[in-house]
């Protein structure tokens, strides 16, 4: 994949897809905001619970079609997809650049190179289901299993990195045999609505991958409670997922969650120190801190704690803020002027619940939503900043005692969808792993995520995965068929229910 600097984009789109094609739709005019410069990027009109209606109706249609391909016709299109997404890469990487703000360095080398490798690795999986062996377990009859497309399904998408939850929702899915309405996030919808037209051009059946940009609070509503879906899919914040959950419910709708985290980043006692520092400041600006992964609460030995502040806010300290269309800039802006507001008031209250903020703190003199990297020591257990998701560039740091109260503080969250430990004792990394609640438990390193293996995580972090073979679960029923193999109509076990007359 070769990319150069991209350019930001302004266009008039449409911002909905459905069967196939571009779709106009008749809700309010909406803009999607360069949150770097406030700058218009896109202009489109938004989506309403009619059009939810009118692509929920295009995906039953489409879903015989799609279910009922060989799994090395489905592999076929989705590989295509990836090549198309390759070969397109330069411009997807202006669009993700330009409606969220994230570096470009990050786009380039993270988010579209791992949507990719994401896609292929699902155009492979969707020719290995896995399932018990067709054998006679009854000895009477030949059981076997049938792995089977669930049906619609209907995902709601985060802001934070669209083209990968986009993909990590829509890709096993599509695998699975099922087809999809998804609505991005409307601040960041661009991707999605490319990666939809790509996936058409790629041979996928008009009406298997349906867009629907617009509200949350109308749209999303009308989507996760739609009656005719089968499957919820939603990734965001954990009280935005309890709505979801609950619209799902009134039809008793499966549903698979990827919500907040508060990510712990155990620093014990025999630690490579300064691995420590590098890791918890990339863990914990990755995307300007907007990642449910992020290394939030570092929890370090108090022999090391000391040093562990001191470089940590040293290094943040050399982190460059600025244009994220600049190969050089390490940080870019928040989504919106908004979301800095909320961050920047956390960090205003903390030091009145204990906090003390070492290093940042404060917005640059920029024209865009951006906040400088920001390091709080010494917080309180019970302290907002320390117990409530901050997704900003934030980092608070605490101490402990021994292994028992490391442990113990890293468990203290509602949330529970990764952490990570550093330690040289591999007994001590076998012991956090075991014993930190989370979906994702990594040992000397923070954040890393590949194809292969599962994302999801626990408690209020909600529930099921994305990535990996694991996620295909989410879309496939299982269906027991057993067939009889001896022919005879009186069977034995008839006389349970009623003897000859």
């Amino acid at each position: 994949m070769t990319v150069s600097s991209p350019e930001t984009v302004s266009t008039h789109v449409a911002g909905s897809w459905i069967d196939g094609a571009p779709v106009v739709t008749a809700g309010g005019v909406h803009q999607v905001v360069n949150p770097a410069n406030g700058s218009t990027v896109a202009e489109m009109a938004l989506a309403t619970p009619a059009d939810v209606d009118r692509a929920v109706a295009s995906a039953r249609a489409a879903l015989r079609g799609w279910a009922t391909a060989t799994p090395v016709d489905r592999a076929g299109v989705l590989a295509k997809l990836a090549e198309l997404v390759d070969t397109n890469a330069e411009a997807i990487i202006a669009e993700e650049v330009s409606q969220t703000g994230k570096p470009v360095r990050l786009a380039t080398e993270f988010d579209v190179p791992g949507s990719i490798d994401n896609i292929s690795f699902f155009s492979g999986a969707a020719r290995h289901l896995e399932g018990k062996a067709t054998a006679e377990y009854s000895g009477d009859h030949t059981s076997s299993i049938r792995r089977e497309a669930v049906g619609v399904v209907a995902t709601i998408t985060p802001w934070n990195y669209p083209l990968q939850m986009a993909v990590w929702k829509v890709l096993p899915a599509l695998a699975a045999g099922c087809s999809v309405v998804i609505k991005p996030a409307e601040l960041t919808p661009l991707t999605t609505l490319t990666l939809a037209r790509l996936a058409t051009e790629a041979g996928l059946p008009d009406g298997a991958f349906n867009v629907v940009t617009g509200a949350g609070g109308d749209v999303g509503t009308a989507l996760a409670g739609h009656p005719d879906v089968d499957v919820v899919t939603f990734t965001g914040s954990t009280p935005v997922g309890r709505k979801v959950m609950a619209a799902a419910a009134v039809h008793g709708h499966r549903t698979q969650l990827e919500l907040g985290g508060k990510a712990p980043f155990v620093v014990f006692d025999d630690a490579d120190l300064d691995a420590a520092i590098q890791g918890a400041v990339a863990g914990a600006l990755i995307n300007t801190g907007q990642d449910c992964t992020a290394a939030t609460r570092a929890i370090v030995a108090r022999d090391l704690y000391d040093d562990f502040v001191a470089g940590v806010a040293e290094v943040m300290g050399k982190v460059v803020v600025g244009d994220p269309q600049d190969p050089d800039t390490d940080l870019g802006p928040l989504i919106s002027m908004a979301h800095r507001d909320k961050v920047a008031g956390m960090v205003e209250r903390a030091p009145g619940q204990g906090g003390r903020v070492v290093t940042g703190g404060v917005a640059p003199d920029l024209p865009g939503s951006f906040y400088r990297p920001t390091l709080i020591a010494d917080v309180d257990e019970a302290s907002e900043i320390y117990r409530d998701e901050i997704f900003g560039p934030v980092l608070t740091v605490r101490s402990f005692t021994d292994d028992d109260d490391a442990l113990r503080q890293a468990n203290d969250t509602a949330f529970g969808l990764a952490a990570s430990a550093w330690t040289r004792d591999v007994y001590r990394a076998q012991r956090a792993s075991r014993e930190i609640n989370a979906g994702c438990v990594w040992i000397n390193d923070h954040i890393p995520i590949i194809s292969e293996m599962p994302h999801g995580g626990v408690g209020a972090s909600g529930f099921g995965k994305d990535m990996s073979d694991y996620s295909l679960e989410e879309y496939l029923t299982i269906k027991h068929v057993m067939s009889d193999i001896t022919g005879v109509a009186d069977k034995e076990w008839h006389r349970t229910i009623f003897t000859k007359r």
